[in-house]
């Protein structure tokens, strides 16, 4: 059997080779159908990074508070909430279940339900982490900034946090590199992410191989750059003769 790459400069109404792989006056190549896949694959996974991010920070800091045990319990109670909800049941009741519940979430683009839904997923796993991170610490540093007269917030802020979230790199980079392979299930809710090119485009051509092979290269280079990101970043942010001692940073 041969491998036909040039399936990719087809156009995709007439199937006629176009000169370049890239589609002129309106007309879409199988290549530009690809690339665009892929920027929305990029799109929904960065977007729902920063929502997890964020979300994961509070709650994985929240966990961490003394004397806060309602909070805390909130806390575990999110986590556990989102983390143990399988993603693509999560996906569909964002698309499906909350608009027939709250109406004015009809209009709200199919884009930003998986944004929300592959976020908030994501925030429970990176919420975990945090926790861990800040319980790592040697309790003397939470106490070192309330001693300087820090409130809680600047002790988070000044000190328990930063060094916290250096710590924890590296678990980050898995999550990051995981989110943009869980986009993946967008295509459940039709939105035209790379998953969903691969099934119409190999439909279309019959030319299987050459498409999933394509569109792994993606994801390939996708979590490789992901990786060397987060791995410039931990280098910079590495603190010389750091030595963690093991739980007490969060009590």
């Amino acid at each position: 059997m041969s491998w036909d790459w040039q399936v990719f400069c087809q156009d995709t109404m007439d199937k006629e080779v176009v000169q370049g792989c890239f589609g002129k006056g309106g007309d879409i190549t199988y290549l530009d159908w690809m690339l665009s896949a892929w920027g929305w694959t990029v799109s929904v996974s960065l977007s729902a990074l920063v929502l997890a991010l964020v979300l994961g920070s509070v709650i994985g800091t929240l966990r961490t508070l003394q004397g806060r045990p309602m909070v805390v319990r909130l806390g575990n109670a999110w986590v556990e909430l989102f983390r143990n909800i399988p993603l693509l049941v999560q996906i569909f009741l964002w698309y499906h279940v909350v608009p027939t519940m709250f109406p004015a979430m009809q209009a709200v683009p199919g884009f930003v339900l998986v944004v929300l839904a592959l976020g908030l997923f994501t925030s429970a796993r990176i919420a975990e982490q945090v926790r861990s991170g800040i319980q790592a610490l040697p309790r003397g540093q939470r106490y070192a900034g309330l001693a300087m007269g820090f409130t809680t917030f600047q002790t988070y802020r000044y000190v328990l946090l930063p060094m916290a979230f250096r710590i924890i790199i590296p678990p980050l980079t898995s999550e990051t590199m995981n989110i943009f392979k869980n986009s993946s299930v967008a295509f459940a809710v039709s939105v035209a992410e790379l998953t969903m090119f691969a099934m119409q485009a190999q439909e279309e051509t019959s030319r299987g191989i050459e498409v999933y092979l394509a569109v792994t290269a993606c994801y390939i280079v996708s979590a490789f750059a992901i990786n060397r990101i987060m791995a410039f970043i931990e280098k910079r942010a590495r603190v010389p003769g750091l030595i963690v001692a093991g739980g007490s940073g969060g009590h």
